[in-house]
């Protein structure tokens, strides 16, 4: 179920960014609040975080977390393209993929980079599951934002 939840999530957003043009990307969500392109930089940086903090890999764009989560969209001043980010979103949600459905069920339950084995002990929740739940979460409120663009036409 929860995986199912994660994919329907991918699913709309990806429908979602697919109908937003690159000139909507470059606009706020709201007055004063982030642009598009850095949501989607944000989400990429998020997920891509994921292969190291679920024990999967190393991170695709490590330099994505100190630009698009540590700072403040307007203290970007060089992002990448939109063309190169709509890329990387694809690239890193399938390689997240891939990693899920090679998964067992037990395997959900380990813990997570974040957490020592000890307090894993004393904290059991504190697993790979518990980060999926939130990272959906995450993508289902940021999506929300990412449709206020579309809601601009």
């Amino acid at each position: 179920m929860t995986l199912d939840a994660w994919h329907s999530q991918l699913k709309s957003t990806d429908s979602l960014l697919n109908k937003l043009s690159d000139e909507q990307l470059m606009q706020e969500v709201a007055p004063s609040r982030n642009r598009g392109i850095y949501l989607l930089g944000h989400l990429i940086a998020v997920h891509d975080m994921m292969l190291p903090l679920l024990l999967l890999g190393d991170a695709q764009y490590p330099t994505f977390y100190a630009v698009f989560v540590q700072s403040p969209d307007s203290a970007a001043a060089d992002l990448p393209s939109i063309a190169d980010l709509r890329t990387q979103w694809t690239a890193t949600n399938e390689k997240l993929s891939a990693h899920f459905a090679s998964l067992t069920s037990d395997e959900w339950f380990t813990r997570h980079a974040s957490v020592s084995p000890e307090d894993f002990a004393k904290e059991p929740h504190r697993n790979r599951l518990n980060v999926l739940l939130s990272r959906t979460n995450h993508l289902s409120y940021h999506r929300g934002q990412l449709v206020l663009l579309a809601a601009k036409d």
